[in-house]
């Protein structure tokens, strides 16, 4: 095999088997707050950016318009989220964080955010720097493939 692809190859394995443990931990540590995953990055988009339309939501998680709903209707059953309407367009609704829901997010998010920092500690500020600027360059570089 050429040499070039073994490289690529050895990158491409190392890459995810260091994303799958990332994620394998970041997932164990969303579960140790009786949270799944849905419910945790609707709640997270909510709580870091505000309010937002259902639809809004399904876009920017990519999870399907109805499975959306069912999570915004699980979610406002338990009291961490509620339907307001829209002041834009009184046709239609934002689903915001209740004061529950902010509660407990105020508490679950430093500790997420905490074990995510473990997780990238063992490299340097620097190097996370230029990991993000590789990483944009992989993505937007296949994504111009697809085309």
């Amino acid at each position: 095999m050429e040499e070039q692809s073994e490289l690529d190859l050895r990158l491409f394995r190392i890459w995810m088997k260091a994303t799958k443990a990332v994620a394998e931990n970041i997932q164990k540590d969303i579960e140790s707050h009786h949270i799944n995953h849905e419910n945790f990055i609707t709640l997270e988009l909510l709580y870091s950016k505000g309010p937002q339309p259902v639809q809004k939501i399904s876009e920017t998680l990519s999870i399907p318009s109805g499975s959306i709903t069912y999570v915004v209707n699980k979610l406002e059953k338990k009291g961490l989220v509620e339907r307001q309407t829209n002041p834009h367009d009184k046709r239609a609704s934002n689903v915001v964080l209740t004061e529950e829901g902010r509660t407990l997010f105020n508490e679950v998010f430093p500790k997420h955010v905490n074990t995510i920092s473990q997780n990238l500690s063992f490299i340097s500020n620097d190097e996370k720097e230029q990991l993000i600027d590789l990483l944009k360059r992989i993505g937007m570089g296949a994504q111009n493939l697809e085309k």
